[in-house]
């Protein structure tokens, strides 16, 4: 689902009615799904994804909430900013390290067949 295409349209209409339909603590529950959604319709494969960093961000927004010591807070805010960026590192730089080590190898003389990822950032 691209945002210039009119599935996009229809689907922003469609969320817009359902949240202002609903009290203010559902509305952020209808965000969610609605993210969910949208991020699956472009890959399916991928949702787990955005599951994943959503779980990780959440409890440890939670940990931070629950903790009054600032060096407990901090932990668990960059244990949330290294998963998140653990996931965009891996499948943006992947591709990267594949190839020039593929390149490394066959400066030795040595082939090793290895599969990049295709995928879409």
């Amino acid at each position: 689902m691209l945002f210039n295409s009119l599935t996009f349209f229809i689907f922003f209409l469609f969320v817009l009615i359902i949240y202002y339909g609903l009290l203010p603590k559902k509305q952020n529950i209808v965000l969610l799904c609605a993210s969910y959604i949208f991020y699956a319709w472009w890959d399916w494969r991928f949702l787990s994804l955005i599951l994943i960093s959503t779980a990780v961000d959440y409890f440890c927004g939670a940990a931070i909430a629950r903790h009054s010591e600032s060096k407990k807070r901090k932990m668990y805010l960059w244990i949330s900013i290294a998963a998140n960026l653990s996931i965009l590192g891996f499948f943006k730089y992947f591709n990267f390290f594949i190839d020039s080590l593929t390149v490394l190898f066959e400066g030795f003389g040595l082939r090793f067949p290895m599969a990049t990822m295709r995928i879409i950032l």
